[in-house]
C-alpha cells in the first residue's frame, strides 16, 4: 500500500478516520473529503482534508478532485464512505426519507466515482470501495428506504465494475452494525461485541485497495461481525 494515495469520501465520521489512521499507518497518502468540517489531527499532518464539498453537487464533487489530484499528482483508491441511516417505517413515514437516503447513500457514491474516474484509471492500479449494506440483501422493519438505497450502491458496483473491467477493480463491503457511540446510544441493550468495529472494516476495505486484490472485482463482501 506505501506510496498510493487515498480519496475518502465522508472522511469526517467515524469510518472515515478508521480507514484514514490504517491508510496512513501503511504509508499511503490520504485526502479526506466531507460535507461537514475534518477537525485537525496531528497524525494526517502533510495529508489533504476538504470540507464543505457537496458530493450530491457534480460541480463540487469535480472541483474537490481536480484539487487532490493537482496537490498529489493524481490518486489511486476512491473510499465511498459518504452516507447516512434512517429507520422509518413506511406507514406514517415521510417520501423525503426516501429522497434522503438515495441523495447521501447512492449519488454520493455516483458523483464521486464519475469525477474520480479520470485519474482512477490513469493509475497502475485504480481502485473504487464502495460501502454497501448487509441490509440491502436482508431488509427489516423500518429499514426500506435505507436497504433500498444500498441496494442502489450494490447494483451500481455490480454495474461499474463490468464497465471499467480491466482498468479499475470496484468492490462493496456490505457491514452489519459498526460499533459507533450512536448505535451504542439507539441500542443500549445490544451486545457491541457482536457488532463490527470500523477498524476491522477498515482492514477489509484496504485489502481491497491493496495489490493483492487485484483479481477481485464486483464483489460485494459480507463483513458481518457475529450480526
Amino acid at each position: 500500500m506505501a506510496k498510493r494515495t487515498i480519496v475518502i469520501t465522508g472522511g469526517a465520521g467515524i469510518l472515515g478516520q478508521a480507514v484514514a489512521g490504517r491508510a496512513v499507518a501503511a504509508g499511503c497518502q490520504v485526502a479526506l473529503i466531507d460535507r461537514a468540517p475534518i477537525a485537525d489531527d496531528d497524525s494526517l499532518a502533510g495529508h489533504l482534508r476538504l470540507g464543505g464539498v457537496d458530493l450530491t453537487d457534480r460541480e463540487s464533487a469535480g472541483a474537490a478532485f481536480a484539487a487532490i489530484a493537482t496537490e498529489f499528482g493524481g490518486f489511486d483508491v476512491l473510499m465511498n464512505i459518504a452516507g447516512g441511516f434512517i429507520w422509518e417505517t413506511l406507514e406514517g413515514g415521510k417520501v423525503e426519507s426516501w429522497e434522503r437516503m438515495f441523495a447521501i447513500n447512492v449519488q454520493t457514491a455516483v458523483t464521486a466515482c464519475q469525477a474520480a474516474m479520470p485519474w482512477l484509471c490513469e493509475s497502475a492500479s485504480g481502485r473504487i470501495v464502495n460501502v454497501g449494506a448487509a441490509g440491502a440483501i436482508k431488509s427489516d422493519v423500518g429499514m426500506g428506504a435505507y436497504a433500498a438505497s444500498k441496494a442502489g450502491v450494490a447494483r451500481l458496483t455490480e454495474s461499474l465494475s463490468r464497465e471499467l473491467l480491466g482498468k479499475v477493480t470496484v468492490n462493496a463491503v456490505l457491514p452489519s452494525v459498526l460499533d459507533t457511540p450512536t448505535n451504542r446510544a439507539d441500542m443500549p441493550d445490544a451486545d457491541p461485541a457482536d457488532w463490527v468495529a470500523p477498524e476491522d472494516l477498515a482492514a477489509v476495505m484496504l485489502f481491497l485497495a491493496s495489490e493483492e486484490a487485484c483479481a477481485v472485482t464486483g464483489a460485494l463482501l459480507p463483513v458481518t461481525g457475529r450480526v
